[in-house]
């Protein structure tokens, strides 16, 4: 079973549900998270209430979306690996620091307590600049792997990284094997 864990970068939900698609057609059994924004907050992109339907129904899965429902994910219920996608700069760096106060990030410690894969695809603004030793704290960590990413405005965001999402699937199957997909930088 893939935990696959949806943060609030808003316009690349969409991206990143795609993928999640395609890992259910390719035979995977996905388990869907979560987090507070992603699940309530409406958008110019979604409806919340319309995308946790679409999330579900696609699933077959009830969302995990509270730090009770998430804590299991570990000891009780291991996941094969862990997809956040998209992974927002705020989540990034909770996980960097250790802070577990939602759904995606106490699935993402009780997921590392028995180092299986993550596997974040970002989307920050923030990439290049204050969370940049979180990105290299991370990608550093035994069984932490990200989806390579790219500027997506260099000029009107310098700081900013999205993850190329469809690389979801490859990237996967790269970090349940122990490889980083390279190069983690793209143009």
């Amino acid at each position: 079973m893939i935990g696959f864990a949806f943060c609030g970068s808003f316009c690349t939900m969409g991206a990143a549900y795609s993928q999640m698609v395609e890992l259910l057609k390719t035979g995977y059994e996905i388990q869907p998270i979560m987090s507070e924004n992603a699940y309530t907050v409406d958008t110019r992109f979604h409806k919340a209430q319309e995308f946790r339907e679409r999330v579900e129904s696609v699933s077959g899965r009830k969302i995990i979306h509270t730090v009770v429902d998430a804590e299991p994910l570990g000891p009780a219920t291991p996941l094969d690996a862990l997809i956040i996608a998209p992974c927002t700069g705020n989540t990034l760096a909770k996980i960097a620091g250790g802070i577990t106060d939602g759904a995606v990030t106490m699935a993402a410690k009780a997921h590392l307590r028995r180092d299986r894969p993550l596997l974040f695809a970002l989307a920050t603004n923030d990439a290049l600049s204050q969370n940049l030793q979180n990105i290299a704290k991370l990608i550093s960590r035994r069984s932490v792997y990200a989806v390579p990413m790219k500027q997506d405005d260099p000029i009107g965001k310098p700081h900013s990284l999205v993850a190329r999402m469809e690389l979801i699937p490859q990237c996967l199957e790269e970090a349940l094997v122990g490889v980083q997909r390279r190069p983690l930088f793209l143009e």
